[in-house]
């Protein structure tokens, strides 16, 4: 790629993950229970994550592979190194919320837990990596979803606020991004992993998840609030699983179809960003006969502490139709999408779409005019390591380039504001989607493999080196 402009000179390059699927010790130094700890791989994992099916204990028969993960907990340092060396800006990851507070409704929170973080962060500053902190990532503490069901009750807010007073207290001056939720939409098509749902027998599932997700808006405002009163140098995001809709034809009916389906996606954003329900919102409450609690504080706490930015999750665009037989679906994501002929798919369908991020980033920056963070971006590929360990992972690095040049359009041709964009699991860790530890993503090999067999050792695959160059050059050598 040639003439390319760079990204702006404070530009966050970096890698992201996520506690549950990197950090293992599940049940070290007073850590408690989580709903992420109980999800297996298998044929049973979906209604499981869906809340279908009931999974509160291990049960024997099944894996769990966010018992051990890649054990974060004991390698951050060198992992942490690892990414210093490629020239990480920032590092995104995210809290495990039973570490702080094992049952999640204690009153005093565990030293053992924040101390490991503020460890964790010191070493990230070690080598200048500014940390991005998502306060929850799909982690839920089992004893909240036994005791009270998860996010459908209303003392969440209080076991939430005592959580993010008790972070933004203890980690002044060390983080100063911070995500409230990771791909708050989800809780729509994962109801289990994203809130920590399960459904019993005649319940409406559609009125407790949008109740749940009312809880978190609400949730994600007090943060908000709290975060710039305890450090006015804070700055909190929202996060979507974000790819535009494309309507399957040019059929009017298509296209109503996918703006339906974008607003399901931004409906959340919607509040976080401007403060209030959209009235599309209202309206499909209304038509579905809804019943959404909400106080007069509610509405004033989201009206007043709207996020300072909106980052996203990129994989794929997609595509919608109002014809339910259209065609065939991808297959792989949790969101259904009909596949789109014009892409190419992954090895787990997932379709490869570098041009819709310059979309989406567009239809963001269009919709709210708030800076952007790409926090999630990556190809899940089966990487075959030579005797060495090493990966010749050029069909990552293709991937990369090619968001990354759409990424650039978007910046330097278009105007967008983008912060910054930290790839997906820049280390090999356990699939959010299937559990499987084959769905790799990183720049560093990690030796374990989907039953949890592995040393644990960490190779250098060729993208490492690649991404070392783009940090360096600051997106012009790709």
């Amino acid at each position: 790629m040639t003439d390319v402009k760079p990204f702006p000179k404070e530009f966050l390059w970096g890698g992201a993950t996520a506690a549950n699927q990197c950090e293992g010790a599940y049940n070290l130094d007073g850590r408690g229970l989580a709903n992420v700890d109980l999800i297996p791989t298998g044929a049973d994992r979906f209604a499981i994550i869906a809340g279908q099916k009931k999974m509160f204990t291990f049960k024997k028969g099944y894996f769990y592979p966010a018992a051990e993960a890649i054990d974060m907990y004991h390698h951050f340092k060198d992992d942490i190194a690892l990414f210093g060396e490629m020239g990480f800006k920032t590092y995104r990851l995210s809290i495990a919320w039973t570490r702080i507070f094992p049952k999640g409704d204690e009153l005093e929170p565990n030293e053992a837990g924040l101390q490991f973080y503020e460890n964790l962060f010191k070493e990230c500053h070690r080598y200048g990596i500014e940390p991005l902190v998502t306060i929850t990532h799909f982690d839920c503490p089992m004893h909240l979803i036994r005791e009270y069901g998860g996010w459908r009750s209303r003392k969440m807010l209080e076991f939430y606020e005592r959580l993010c007073r008790t972070l933004f207290t203890r980690f002044k001056g060390l983080v100063k991004y911070w995500i409230t939720f990771n791909e708050i939409n989800m809780i729509l098509h994962a109801p289990f992993m994203g809130a920590g749902l399960y459904f019993e027998a005649g319940e409406n599932e559609e009125e407790v998840k949008y109740q749940a997700a009312h809880h978190e808006l609400v949730a994600s405002a007090i943060a908000t609030k709290l975060a710039h009163e305890i450090d006015p140098q804070n700055k909190v995001g929202c996060m979507l699983a974000a790819g535009q809709y494309y309507p399957n034809t040019c059929n009017p009916a298509d296209y109503w179809q996918a703006m339906q389906e974008d607003r399901s996606n931004y409906f959340f954003i919607d509040v976080q960003v401007r403060g209030e329900y959209p009235h599309y919102a209202e309206k499909q409450f209304e038509r579905a006969g809804l019943h959404i609690v909400m106080t007069q504080e509610d509405l004033q706490l989201l009206k007043e502490n709207t996020v300072d930015f909106v980052s996203f999750s990129y994989y794929s665009s997609r595509v919608a139709s109002a014809d339910p037989k259209a065609g065939e679906e991808s297959q792989g994501n949790i969101f259904a999408s009909l596949k789109n002929p014009y892409l190419k798919s992954s090895a787990w369908g997932w379709q490869i779409d570098p041009l819709g991020l310059r979309i989406t980033l567009n239809a963001i920056w269009d919709r709210y005019q708030k800076p952007m963070f790409i926090v999630e971006n990556g190809l899940g590929a089966i990487d075959k390591p030579d005797e060495n360990g090493y990966v010749e992972d050029d069909y990552r690095i293709d991937y990369l380039r090619e968001h990354i040049k759409a990424m650039n359009e978007a910046v330097n041709e278009d105007g967008v504001e983008l912060l910054g964009y930290t790839t997906w699991g820049c280390i090999d860790l356990v699939s959010a989607g299937t559990g499987e530890m084959k769905k790799r993503y990183g720049f560093i090999y990690v030796d374990r493999d989907n039953e949890g067999k592995g040393t644990l050792k960490r190779f250098k695959k060729k993208s490492f080196t690649w991404y070392q160059k783009v940090i360096a050059s600051n997106g012009t050598d790709l």
